[in-house]
């Protein structure tokens, strides 16, 4: 995904829940990272669930946090009913 340093609007992340797993009420967060490690507690942000994805509102005018013209991994993490405490690597993103 391609999004200008200028706008503002939400970076979506597509999850597929087991089947029978409702995520809507399981916590959610999104990092946006540049560098190659897995991202530090301090990078996470509280993101929302919309339409079967996570979002996270970025950009200047109110988001979350800010990007200038670089190349970014995209991480998210939740926590379904259950054992598990996922945290996977959801993509890259470049702000230009």
């Amino acid at each position: 995904m391609v999004i200008p340093a200028t706008s503002t609007e939400y970076l979506h992340v597509p999850v597929t829940a087991p089947a029978g797993t409702d995520l809507t009420g399981s916590p959610v967060k999104i990092a946006v990272v540049a560098h190659g490690d897995n991202p530090a507690e301090d990078e996470w942000h509280t993101a929302e669930w919309a339409d079967g994805a996570a979002r996270l509102l970025i950009g200047p005018d109110g988001g979350a946090l800010t990007l200038t013209p670089s190349n970014y991994r995209v991480w998210i993490t939740f926590d379904p009913p259950g054992a598990e405490n996922i945290v996977r690597r959801a993509g890259s993103l470049t702000i230009n």
